[in-house]
């Protein structure tokens, strides 16, 4: 994930050119959402999901770590859950760091909890799930990072 590059980039480097029409729901994802669910925030500062929550947390939202092998522990001073469902309090938008194939059992629990958005981070893409998120009410960002689309859109 590039720092502080406000361009698109794949896996591997290559840049993409940036899709406006999804602009306004990206506006609206990120200025609603007070709260967020990291589904596999990694304690290793050299992962994206660290950097990504770090970044969040900077930006003055609430940013609980959910993984399951952390669970019980923190991460940049958040308890750690090891699913969405044990999270206490209510969760705005649910970030989602895993593979495109197991992103639909987070999309899933984001629909369970009553989250109103579902964030699936570059590279990420089940378009089952998004379709599933979106029949519940929920609004959905695909293969995006918010430490990409915070300052592209200059908020």
């Amino acid at each position: 994930m590039p720092r502080g590059d406000a361009q698109r980039r794949r896996p591997g480097g290559a840049a993409l050119p940036p899709d406006n029409r999804e602009d306004p729901k990206i506006r609206e994802v990120l200025t609603q959402s007070r709260t967020i669910a990291v589904v596999g925030a990694s304690p290793r500062p050299e992962r994206d999901s660290h950097d990504v929550m770090a970044y969040l947390q900077a930006r003055g939202h609430r940013v609980i770590p959910v993984n399951p092998s952390c669970a019980g522990r923190e991460i940049l001073g958040e308890r750690v859950y090891a699913t969405l469902q044990e999270i206490p309090e209510a969760v705005d938008l649910v970030d989602v760091f895993r593979r495109s194939e197991h992103a639909g059992e987070a999309v899933d629990g984001a629909i369970e909890v009553g989250a109103k958005a579902v964030w699936l981070q570059l590279g990420v893409v089940d378009r089952e799930a998004a379709a599933r998120a979106e029949a519940a009410g929920l609004k959905v960002v695909m293969d995006r990072c918010p430490m990409i689309e915070i300052p592209r859109l200059g908020l």
